[in-house]
């Protein structure tokens, strides 16, 4: 039996996720600080309908190809949330935020906060791959 007395996962306790505990160092690090993600949230409600539906669709985009630590990845969603809230108050059209291609726009949003995770990682390894390859090409200079 375990602490909820039901033979299934140990019962999570508020001792086990005060600071410096694994789980909560855990959590942080894969979502960040949950006020701060809970405050994004409710500033999203807060726009206009189709705003809105812009930013879900940006998160969704984040969400698969954005930051992956915490920190980084919360501070990209407060910006985004800056941005459409300015935006809406100012009357200036998603398409003028986003312009022509969303992908390229949220890909910038994106590169301003790479600081490590997978995805900085893997750009350098092809980087580093092609370095070297053109540097074999070339007799051993790049």
């Amino acid at each position: 039996m375990n602490e909820a007395g039901t033979g299934g996962t140990p019962k999570v306790t508020t001792s086990d996720t005060e600071d410096g505990n694994f789980i909560s160092r855990f959590l942080l690090q894969l979502i960040g600080d949950k006020r701060r993600w809970r405050q994004y949230k409710a500033r999203v409600k807060q726009l206009p309908p189709d705003y809105r539906a812009a930013v879900d669709g940006i998160e969704r985009y984040l969400m698969h190809f954005g930051p992956t630590d915490g920190e980084s990845a919360t501070s990209l969603f407060e910006e985004v949330a800056d941005l459409f809230e300015r935006a809406a108050a100012d009357g200036v059209p998603i398409r003028k935020i986003v312009g022509d291609d969303p992908v390229e726009f949220v890909d910038a949003l994106i590169r301003n906060y790479e600081k490590g995770g997978y995805v900085a990682r893997e750009r350098e390894r092809l980087i580093g791959a092609i370095d070297r390859t053109a540097g074999k090409e070339n007799g051993g200079t790049r």
